[in-house]
C-alpha cells in the first residue's frame, strides 16, 4: 500500500554539479536542479532562484559550465552551495583552478573531472526558479578519467548524487543499457 503525500520534488537521485559562471569574477553554485534535455542538439537545463547571485551572472554572460565533481570533493560541493558569491571568493576559498573555456568565457573547474561548457538557448520562469537551458558547446574530460578505449571510465569519476538533503556515492556498477532486453527465443 501506497501512502499519498504532499507535491514535492521527490525525484531521486540527481547530480550534484558545481556551475561556474561569470568571467569578470566567476563564481561557483552547487546545484542539484540540474540534467540532461536534450541529446541532439546536446542540452543540459539548471533551476536558479531568481535571487542566487550566479542568476545574474548567467542573465548577463548568456553562458555557464556545468562541472562534476567527485564524491571525495562533497567538502568543497557543500560549502559552495551554503554561501554567496557576492560575499565569498569561492575558486579561492576552496583552493579551485579556474580553466579557460574552449567555446565560453566562463572558467572550467580544473579539479572536477568533466565540465561542459554551455551558451543558454532558453530561459524559463517556472515559479521559485527560473530554468536556464544550455547547448553543450564542448566537453573537457580529465585525461585520467578515460578508460582503454577512449571513453570515460565513470568508476574513476567517483559521482556524486542529491537524495533528499543527504549526498550520496554511487558505488556499484549494475548492468549496462541493453543487458535486459529479451533476446529472440527467449522469455
Amino acid at each position: 500500500m501506497k501512502i499519498v503525500k504532499a507535491p514535492s520534488t521527490a525525484l531521486y537521485p540527481v547530480p550534484v554539479v558545481l556551475v561556474s559562471c561569470g568571467s569578470d569574477r566567476p563564481n561557483l553554485i552547487t546545484l542539484a536542479w540540474a540534467g540532461t534535455v536534450c541529446s541532439d542538439p546536446p542540452s543540459i537545463a539548471i533551476a536558479i532562484r531568481p535571487s542566487r547571485h550566479s542568476h545574474d551572472l548567467i542573465v548577463e554572460s548568456g553562458e555557464f559550465v556545468v562541472n562534476l565533481p567527485r564524491a571525495s570533493q562533497v567538502g568543497l560541493v557543500d560549502y559552495c552551495g551554503q554561501v554567496s558569491g557576492r560575499d565569498v571568493d569561492k575558486w579561492a576559498a576552496c583552493e579551485l583552478t579556474p580553466l579557460p573555456g574552449t567555446q565560453v568565457h566562463t572558467p572550467v573547474v580544473a579539479e572536477c573531472p568533466v565540465s561542459m561548457e554551455c551558451r543558454v538557448v532558453h530561459r524559463l520562469t517556472l515559479g521559485t526558479h527560473d530554468l536556464f537551458i544550455g547547448q553543450v558547446l564542448a566537453v573537457q574530460v580529465d585525461e585520467a578519467l578515460l578508460g582503454e578505449t577512449g571513453r570515460p571510465d565513470y568508476a574513476r569519476a567517483e559521482p556524486l548524487a542529491y537524495v533528499g538533503g543527504e549526498y550520496w556515492g554511487l558505488e556499484a556498477l549494475l548492468g549496462r543499457y541493453g543487458d535486459w532486453r529479451p533476446r529472440p527465443g527467449t522469455r
